[in-house]
Formats: C-alpha cells, structure tokens, sequence
C-alpha cells in the first residue's frame, strides 16, 4: 500500500486517505463491522451514564454534565445533546 510512497507529495488527503485505509484494514483484520464499534460506543455511552448517576450531586462531574450553554448553536452544530443521545439509547434497549 506504502509502494512508492517516497515520491508522494505529502498533502492532508493523502494522510486521511491512508488513516482511513488502515482502519479498514484493522477492522478486517479483528472482524469488527462498522455495526459492531457503533454498538461498543452505545455501551460504554451507557456505562458513562450510569457512573453520572451515581455521582454526588456537588460533585464537578455532575455539575458539568446538568450544566446549560446560554446562546444559540451555529447552523452547521447538530441539535442533539449528550442526554438526549443516551435516553434515545436507553429505549433503544428497553
């Protein structure tokens, strides 16, 4: 894959284009599908929520994650935040 790689001219693209590569080839190499690391983020999205709530409520965790941003998000910034994604989680298993 790296044949003549010497001569490359080194742009970003070519640098993504390779990570993304090695990746694929990683994933092959385990035999973990794209279904697969979407489902281990999901759980350990849902191991992180059950440590939060458990945590004290002074605690500057807790207090992190119930904190609100005043403002509006730009236009490109999706709608969804951290809690919403986990209760859609948590259905998504019940």
């Amino acid at each position: 894959m790296l044949h003549g790689s010497e001569t490359w001219p080194a742009r970003k693209e070519n640098k993504v284009t390779l990570q993304r590569a090695e990746i694929k080839i990683v994933r092959w190499m385990y035999g973990v599908t794209v279904r697969d690391s979407s489902l281990v983020v999901q759980q350990n999205r849902l191991r992180w929520h059950g440590h939060e709530l458990r945590i004290e409520d002074n605690d500057w965790v807790k207090k992190c994650m119930e904190y609100d941003v005043e403002g509006s998000r730009p236009r490109e910034m999706t709608k969804r935040t951290w809690g919403e994604v986990v209760e859609k989680d948590c259905k998504h298993i019940n």
